[in-house]
C-alpha cells in the first residue's frame, strides 16, 4: 500500500468533532515524514471521506488546507471544523487536548 493510501486510511478513523495532528498520523505509520504526510492530504481526492480538515498541527493550529496556508482555504477548513463541533479561534482549536483523537 503506498503511503498516502495508508494516510487516508487512519484519517477514515478521526470522526467528526474531533482532529488529528501531522505528528500523530505519522507516528502511527512509524516514520518522522510529517511533511510528507501533508503532502499526501494536500493532494487527497477522496475529500470529504478522507476528512483532510480534521488534521491541524501540533500545538492545535489550524495549518493549511486544500494546499493552501492562508486565505479563503483556511477560513473554510474552519467553518466546516466549527459544523463538526470544533470551536477555533485565533486559527487554534479551543480545548485541543480533548477534541484530540486518540489513535489505538
Amino acid at each position: 500500500m503506498k503511503f498516502a493510501q495508508k494516510v487516508y486510511k487512519i484519517l477514515r478513523q478521526v470522526p467528526a468533532g474531533k482532529v488529528i495532528t501531522y505528528k500523530r498520523i505519522a507516528e502511527k505509520l512509524g516514520t518522522k515524514a510529517y511533511r510528507a504526510v501533508g503532502q499526501a492530504l494536500k493532494n487527497n481526492p477522496y475529500a470529504p471521506d478522507v476528512p483532510c480538515h480534521r488534521v491541524v498541527r501540533s500545538d492545535g493550529s489550524i495549518g493549511g488546507f486544500q494546499g493552501k496556508t492562508t486565505g479563503q482555504e483556511v477560513m473554510n477548513k474552519i467553518m466546516i471544523l466549527k459544523r463538526e463541533g470544533v470551536e477555533v479561534i485565533n486559527f487554534k482549536v479551543v480545548d485541543f487536548q480533548k477534541k484530540l483523537f486518540n489513535l489505538i
